[in-house]
């Protein structure tokens, strides 16, 4: 496996990145532990999770799945939702937000749930407009320091807000921004206008997430597919997913992208996370299943090669994004 470097650290991760979602929501701790042994069979080294996960729940499932190799994998976790007990339901335990407060709290939480003594890579999951970026990098400055993080993430964020957190850590000698994690298919391009340029410039490591659309890019929500109707498919049961990919236009590209992909004998989640990883910007997509088996097409879309034909065949299926300036004739 191409191992790449995680921004501008020393450390490198696969081209792939396993994200944890689904444990503990979707996947029991056995089907948990085969979809992380299948990634670890293919060389991928790199796990994401986040303490809003499965209310805790899928970094407590990932805590006993890398105890044994803790120093082999590169693990992230994120902080800013509010965290509902591993039990379901209720009150959050505690608020949301990057305050100090909040950010201590949270991840003296993720790594009691993770049974580790670090997280190598801590995001912010969110931009926070009630707290100074001062303050919540400054805490995440002194967790460094302190041993329990090793790098520092990013991920919800607009452009101009990462370039901010950037001049920040520079201003105050913080320990720096390592790397990033937006939405990024080709349903959801819209990073492609500042945010991948950015983070080209920076020298960002770049993790999308929802390489497949919220699973629209499958094809699975077609008219003729039984998972249409399947209550537990995330974009029938999940509001947000719905907001974000339900319509007509979205539709129509998943026909005429999986039909696209059956022309030329690749599954469409292959082609799919292969077109995100054809960007010089990106690092690894982050990839997530139910089950193991699910896994397998994704694992494939390291063999494919993306040729400027291809590509130019499959951005013409959707928008692409004006450029970030004022000056069109540029483009």
């Amino acid at each position: 496996m191409d191992y790449r470097r995680l921004g501008s650290t020393g450390i490198k991760v696969s081209p792939l990145c396993l994200g944890t979602m689904t444990f503990g929501d979707g996947a029991d701790r056995a089907a948990s532990a085969k979809i992380y042994s299948a990634a670890r069979d293919v060389g991928i080294n790199f796990i994401d999770c986040a303490n809003v996960y499965a209310g805790g729940g899928s970094e407590e499932i990932l805590g006993q799945l890398i105890k044994a190799h803790r120093e082999q994998v590169v693990i992230s976790s994120k902080a800013y939702y509010p965290v509902n007990k591993y039990s379901g339901g209720g009150e959050p335990s505690w608020g949301q937000g990057l305050s100090r407060t909040h950010l201590t709290q949270a991840l003296d939480d993720s790594l009691k749930r993770l049974k580790t003594d670090y997280i190598d890579v801590y995001y912010m999951h969110h931009f926070d407009e009630d707290c100074p970026l001062e303050e919540s990098l400054g805490a995440l400055n002194d967790f460094v320091h302190a041993g329990k993080i090793r790098y520092i993430g990013l991920s919800n964020f607009a452009a101009w807000q990462y370039m901010k957190a950037i001049g920040i850590t520079k201003q105050y000698g913080y320990a720096p921004i390592s790397c990033i994690q937006p939405m990024y298919s080709l349903l959801k391009r819209q990073c492609e206008s500042e945010i991948l340029p950015m983070a080209k410039s920076e020298g960002l490591g770049v993790f999308p997430y929802s390489p497949l659309g919220g699973g629209v890019l499958t094809g699975k929500y077609l008219e003729k597919n039984k998972e249409k109707d399947n209550p537990e498919a995330r974009l029938n049961k999940s509001a947000m997913y719905q907001k974000r990919y339900s319509g007509q236009s979205h539709a129509g590209l998943a026909k005429e992208f999986t039909d696209y992909a059956k022309s030329i004998n690749l599954n469409p989640i292959s082609l799919a996370i292969a077109w995100v990883l054809s960007n010089p910007a990106i690092t690894a997509p982050i990839i997530g299943g139910r089950n193991a088996q699910q896994l397998k097409p994704s694992f494939e879309a390291l063999n494919i090669t993306i040729s400027a034909k291809m590509h130019e065949k499959l951005c013409q299926m959707s928008i692409t994004p004006q450029i970030a300036t004022d000056r069109s004739e540029e483009a």
